[in-house]
């Protein structure tokens, strides 16, 4: 018996050094907290300044539709003056060849009174009979 009860000394012994006393308990350290808590800023900085470059991102592509409009709006713009351009010079013409006692020339002469001048009538009167 007594080998048993010196075994059983020598485990006793072994088991209360290797328990933790209370002072001993583990605990993270503090620079490990501290990181995390660091990390957190990094991700937040890093994601922040995603947010950034897709608000840069969608306000450059608002921007460049906005202008592409614009380009399109004064391009339609000039086609429009051409065109009127154009319009002005048939009327010129036409109104060169019209014969004003010929029954036309009767009928324009009464149709240009509700006009500032005879070549507005002459636009416009070509204008819809085309």
């Amino acid at each position: 018996m007594d080998s048993i009860d010196k075994l059983l000394a020598e485990l006793q012994a072994e088991y209360l050094e290797a328990k933790p006393q209370p002072q001993q308990q583990i605990t993270p350290p503090k620079p490990f907290i501290y990181s995390s808590a660091k990390s957190n800023s990094l991700i937040d900085n890093l994601l922040s300044e995603v947010k950034t470059d897709f608000l840069e991102k969608d306000a450059a592509e608002e921007l460049k539709q906005k202008q592409e409009l614009e380009q399109e709006k004064s391009r339609q713009e000039q086609l429009k003056a051409k065109q009127l351009e154009t319009l002005k010079k048939r009327a010129k013409e036409w109104l060169s060849k019209l014969d004003p006692f010929s029954p036309e020339g009767l009928w324009f002469e009464r149709f240009a009174e509700a006009y500032p001048s005879k070549l507005e009538a002459a636009i416009e009167y070509l204008q819809t009979s085309q």
